[in-house]
């Protein structure tokens, strides 16, 4: 399969601000160029013939959702799509390996039951169904019951950190799987000068998700950032040219929503906090963007992910 990989682009911010002045069309655009891509990735797809897609990409990059929104769009053009989530094999925590601190390493897939993915897999790709096993976050086991999957004669998505690990796929000839990276490929600078970059773009998302839908405070998601960043290059990056299509999960007018919520996250950190910095360092970065209200964000938006439970707060 050919491979189409996105070169990533710098936005001045000055040209976002004057983009800003009118907001609807910069957010109709915005959403208008993802799906754009979500079109040709399944246009891409169908075309491979490939029953097993595989989709992953680094934290925050819009990977859960992305899936969704394919599955919705390659129906759309007549295929049936199920999507699968990787989470569903963790084997346990009880079983995860131990990082040199002590602490259980969640980000290794070592954390995966890879002799059953390899077993669904294969099966999905040869009979189009398979009884997959369903984990239990509140107790940290798998569930004593499977879900059926019936792919109806369509494709699976399979989306997760691990997704482009080939130890998942070694039972599936090359050509019947399709390998997707989902990554921000936007950046923003200042007279030329790179000065918000991908990464800080990912980190306001996880913050601001983490605070407003799981009830982390900053500093917890900020204490846990290191870590995946550094499970990312360990697991995740290593197999990006594996993919077969790099799909860009930017948004242009992003950039005024983050500039708009930011400064909340800070004000929620006693100064005294080794992350108060940190935190202030990344919200600075947003002080010369215009803001744009959160409700600019679609409610069918992939990026309802991040910023849906502000809205009307």
């Amino acid at each position: 399969m050919n491979k189409i990989l996105v070169p990533k682009r710098l936005v001045e911010i000055s040209l976002f601000n004057v983009a800003a002045m009118s907001p609807t069309a910069l957010v109709e655009d915005g959403e208008r160029e993802y799906q754009q891509r979500l079109d040709r990735a399944a246009k891409q797809i169908i075309e491979s013939g490939a029953k097993i897609i595989m989709l992953t990409g680094p934290s925050s990059s819009g990977k859960t959702t992305s899936s969704l929104k394919l599955a919705q769009t390659l129906e759309a053009q007549g295929v049936p799509a199920r999507v699968i989530s990787l989470d569903n094999f963790f084997i346990g925590a009880e079983n995860y390996p131990i990082l040199p601190n002590g602490k259980k390493d969640y980000e290794s897939p070592a954390t995966l039951d890879m002799p059953e993915i390899n077993r669904c897999l294969a099966q999905l790709n040869e009979k189009g169904w398979a009884d997959l096993p369903v984990y239990d976050f509140a107790t940290e086991k798998r569930a004593n019951y499977r879900e059926h999957i019936d792919l109806h004669g369509g494709v699976c998505i399979m989306e997760g950190i691990h997704a482009l690990n080939p130890m998942l796929t070694e039972l599936l000839p090359d050509g019947g799987v399709f390998r997707i990276y989902a990554g921000l490929r936007e950046e923003y600078s200042n007279d030329s000068m790179r000065l918000i970059n991908t990464r800080d773009i990912r980190l306001c998302r996880r913050v601001l998700r983490d605070v407003a839908t799981r009830g982390h405070s900053p500093e917890k998601t900020l204490s846990m950032w290191d870590g995946v960043l550094d499970g990312e290059n360990k697991y995740v990056r290593v197999y990006k040219t594996r993919a077969n299509l790099v799909l860009d999960t930017s948004y242009t007018y992003e950039l005024g929503v983050i500039a708009g919520l930011v400064q909340k996250t800070l004000d929620m950190l006693d100064k005294a906090s080794p992350y108060y910095k940190q935190m202030e360092y990344t919200a600075n970065l947003f002080a010369e963007v215009t803001q744009l209200p959160v409700e600019s964000v679609p409610a069918d938006s992939m990026l309802q992910e991040f910023y849906g439970a502000y809205i009307n707060k």
